[in-house]
């Protein structure tokens, strides 16, 4: 990696950003604003994950439990719960999975409700981290007028994403399956650009709003790498176009 390379690229763009790139093997790390909190977008969903697999290990949730989809329920933009016909049922598993692999809107707000919001903070306060925070569903405009946001930061995804590598999210086994959804992510066009035509897997998850642009997982090379950008404030298509980059010149 060219960190001084990597650091004037991202020192150079608008907004709040925060990168957190590590070697896996060889601990050579680089990272800019690294604690900087920004608003979570869709990258909350992987402690939501988090809590779903801790409460199915505790018998406090069952991964087959029936959720039948209302119109009420249905939230717009990412996913394909809000596009299916009313009264499919789906179970808790699935949930978690279309949260994840399509970032679907409608099971997010459905998991926070059945796991409870409480519940994922104290997940998050149990993994050692101040700046990630779920302070409401998504899709609530009156909240988000008020400011009430979610947020997360590059630093602790990556820890948290070092955390599943090593399997000590609930339990390996548990941090086994969470990285195999995260690996079958279908939005694939900011880490993964330059990665997948190469052969390079990733397991991440993506994250956006306005002004907003994260993406957040391990590159499968040799050396695995911990990759983690997130952003706020900033100019969308020029973030995106050099995280594309930065993924690319993090396993050179």
């Amino acid at each position: 990696m060219n960190q001084e390379k990597m650091l004037q690229a991202v020192r150079e763009l608008p907004g709040t950003i925060g990168l957190y790139v590590k070697n896996t093997v060889t601990g050579e790390t680089v990272s800019f604003q690294p604690d900087a909190a920004v608003g979570a977008a869709s990258v909350i969903k992987m402690i939501i994950m988090a809590e779903a697999f801790r409460q199915q290990e505790a018998g406090e949730a069952d991964f087959a439990e029936p959720f039948t989809i209302r119109p009420q329920d249905k939230l717009p933009s990412c996913g394909v719960l809000t596009y299916l016909h009313d009264g499919l049922t789906v179970p808790l598993g699935d949930l978690v999975t279309l949260m994840i692999i399509v970032s679907d809107n409608t099971a997010t707000n459905l998991l926070i409700d059945r796991l409870g919001r409480d519940r994922i903070n104290r997940m998050i306060e149990s993994l050692g981290f101040t700046a990630t925070r779920l302070n409401r569903k998504l899709w609530q405009p009156e909240l988000s007028r008020q400011g009430i946001q979610n947020y997360v930061s590059a630093g602790e995804m990556g820890r948290f994403l070092e955390m599943l590598m090593r399997g000590e999210v609930v339990s390996p086994s548990a941090s086994e399956k969470m990285l195999k959804i995260l690996g079958d992510q279908r939005l694939n066009g900011k880490m993964p650009f330059f990665l997948h035509s190469m052969g390079i897997r990733c397991a991440h998850k993506t994250g956006e709003d306005d002004g907003i642009t994260h993406d957040v997982g391990i590159i499968w090379t040799d050396e695995p790498r911990i990759f983690c950008f997130v952003s706020e404030q900033t100019d969308v298509s020029r973030a995106e176009g050099l995280l594309q980059l930065l993924a690319l010149e993090s396993i050179l």
